[in-house]
This record gives structure tokens, C-alpha cells and sequence, in this order.
């Protein structure tokens, strides 16, 4: 279910992307605005996945609004000045609709992103399950949760796998590094990369993960009590 807000100064056409909303399954309308600045205190508390968006307001221009939510937010532009159009998809809006609009053009909008998002959110579910390298000439697939830390080796890397024999590859630990989902596995040595979810204890620069010692290097101590801390 995709969440999202609506924000237009004029009422009525609140009313209708409303209407339209209850009409659509995979839309969650959570709340409708007039006053833009109300939007944006309302977005920092509230994240939403899509913004119905009015171009031409009193206050604000929509897409300057748009430009200040911080947030990887979907929006859907609508207005009656088609002028905006190409300003709208040059900051890749999800859609543009033209004012009056249809329920069956605005299924039109919904269903492109709702595509996106589920785009958006299987490509991340990939990303942070598996990971894929090239070893022993043909393409590897590993599941992120097997990994119990990553081992540098001259110009090689050695995966150690929970209840597997471990994998050799041909791998920079910087790719490495790239390829592994960043707020789960953090770089601890020029040698090292291990999973925060295993570290069982650190003593005097040392990790331990189970009954692996892993050094910690000077270099990286810093930023691994901060990460680790939090």
C-alpha cells in the first residue's frame, strides 16, 4: 500500500483526489493539505512514499516545493497550466495530471507509481538479500545473512559463509565494501569487513565474531565505535 498526502489551495480539488483515492486499492491517502508549509512540517514527522502536488499555488510553486522535501518522495503534479509540464518531468515526476482530470486518467497515474514503487522496493529487497560476483568463471550468488566476515587477500577476497565452505573471488575490498548493504556491514581493516550483527564483543582492537579474532585497524577505529555505538 503506497502512502501518501495531497496538497492543493483550492478544496474541491482536494475532495476529488479524496474521492479518487478511496476508489483506488493501492493507495493510502493519509492526510490532504492547503497550506504548503503545513505539508512540509507534516512530511518531516510523516514520511510518504507519493505526493499529489499542485503546480500553481498562492504560497509556493509546487515544484519548488517539491524540491525542498528532502525525502526520496514519488510525486504526481497536478494543475491546470500545462506550461509546467516539462519542468515537472524534468525533476522525474511520477505523472502529470492536467486539470480537469478523469478517474480513469488518474488510475493511469496511480498504476505508474505503483509500478514504481514496487520497482523501487524488489530492487532493494534483492540488494539486501543476496549479493552476486564472478568466481571460478561463472556468477555467484550469496545470501548476505550467511556471511560471517570478509576476508582481504592480496588481490583476492575469502567469504566466510555460516555452515559453508568459504568463497574465493577475484574482488577489491573496496567493490566489496559497494556491493554489501551499507547500514549492516562496515569495513573495520584494510583486510576486514564484518557483519554488525555478529559482533559478539570487542577487546583491546580486537572484534570477536563467535570464535573469529578479527584486529581492528587504527585507521578505522573511529568510525566503527561511532556506527557500532549507535
Amino acid at each position: 500500500m503506497i502512502k501518501a498526502i495531497a496538497i492543493d489551495d483550492e478544496p474541491p480539488a482536494l475532495q476529488l483526489i479524496e474521492t479518487f483515492c478511496s476508489r483506488a486499492e493501492d493507495i493510502s491517502l493519509e492526510k490532504t493539505f492547503t497550506n504548503p508549509d503545513e505539508a512540509l512540517k507534516y512530511l518531516r514527522k510523516f514520511p510518504v512514499d507519493l505526493l499529489f502536488l499542485d503546480i500553481q499555488m498562492p504560497s509556493v510553486n509546487g515544484i519548488d516545493f517539491y524540491k525542498s522535501v528532502k525525502q526520496d518522495t514519488m510525486v504526481i503534479f497536478t494543475t491546470a497550466f500545462s506550461e509546467y509540464a516539462v519542468e515537472g518531468f524534468n525533476l522525474s515526476a511520477v505523472d502529470y495530471l492536467l486539470k480537469p482530470f478523469t478517474y480513469k486518467r488518474f488510475q493511469q497515474a496511480v498504476a505508474k507509481a505503483v509500478e514504481y514503487y514496487n520497482f523501487k522496493n524488489q530492487q532493494q529487497s534483492e540488494e539486501q538479500k543476496y549479493i552476486f560476483f564472478r568466481a571460478d568463471y561463472s556468477l555467484v550468488k550469496i545470501a548476505v545473512a550467511d556471511i560471517i566476515y570478509v576476508e582481504g587477500l592480496d588481490d583476492y577476497l575469502k567469504i566466510h559463509l555460516e555452515n559453508k565452505t568459504p568463497v574465493v573471488a577475484r574482488m577489491t575490498m573496496k567493490t566489496m565494501t559497494e556491493k554489501l548493504p551499507s547500514k549492516d556491514f562496515i569495513r573495520v581493516h584494510r583486510s576486514y569487513i564484518v557483519p554488525l550483527s555478529r559482533i559478539n564483543s570487542v577487546r583491546n582492537k580486537t572484534i570477536y565474531i563467535g570464535e573469529e579474532e578479527i584486529p581492528l585497524g587504527s585507521s578505522y577505529e573511529e568510525n566503527f565505535v561511532k556506527v557500532f555505538n549507535k
